[in-house]
């Protein structure tokens, strides 16, 4: 019984947690299609995912992508990850994922890169100008020096909603199978 109650809560907790920002997320791509981020810059790595698809695997396509995207079972439905042209222009670009002899569609709205101002000076130097610190050390002053402070992207949302109902699914199936073999030797 207690397993049962944690996967409840585990399920509760995902959805009033990450739902807003997932529910978001497909909306915005206007379609069956899923892609996270929505409105990506050239050369930007996105998810993309669809559901009520049946099959064990699907590919999409879009002349959006460097290559078509391997789909793979994820959650309740397929997801894989794409790159997106580095030499496209902003615009929006259809996604097209073939799966058990339908079609499910969705857009992808390339934005364009933000570029400094003329005559701004870059962040960062485009090569080391001192010793190069080793091991985490190096990062953790980097991150600590960073001005902005973002929490978890779409991405990352969407990533999570799947792990914690995959979590909740799998402590739900494991409880079912406890109590049907303490049914049988009772």
């Amino acid at each position: 019984m207690g397993k049962r109650r944690l996967a409840l809560c585990a399920g509760v907790l995902a959805v009033t947690a990450f739902g807003p920002a997932a529910c978001a997320a497909y909306a915005a791509d206007g379609g069956g299609v899923l892609v996270v981020p929505a409105a990506p810059a050239p050369g930007a790595d996105i998810a993309l995912g669809v559901t009520g698809c049946d099959a064990r695997e699907a590919v999409a396509q879009s002349p959006a992508l460097v290559s078509d995207a391997r789909l793979t079972p994820a959650g309740d439905g397929l997801a894989g990850d794409a790159r997106v042209r580095s030499t496209l222009t902003a615009g929006t670009y259809e996604v097209t994922v073939a799966c058990d002899g339908t079609e499910h569609k969705g857009t992808l709205e390339v934005v364009r890169k933000h570029t400094p101002a003329a005559g701004a000076e870059p962040s960062a130097h485009p090569s080391p100008v001192a010793p190069v610190n080793a091991g985490g050390g190096g990062a953790a002053r980097a991150l600590a020096d960073s001005r902005e402070r973002h929490g978890p992207g779409t991405a990352q949302t969407v990533v999570a909603l799947a792990l914690a109902g995959t979590a909740a699914l799998t402590v739900h199936r494991a409880a079912r199978r406890q109590a049907r073999s303490a049914r049988g030797t009772g």
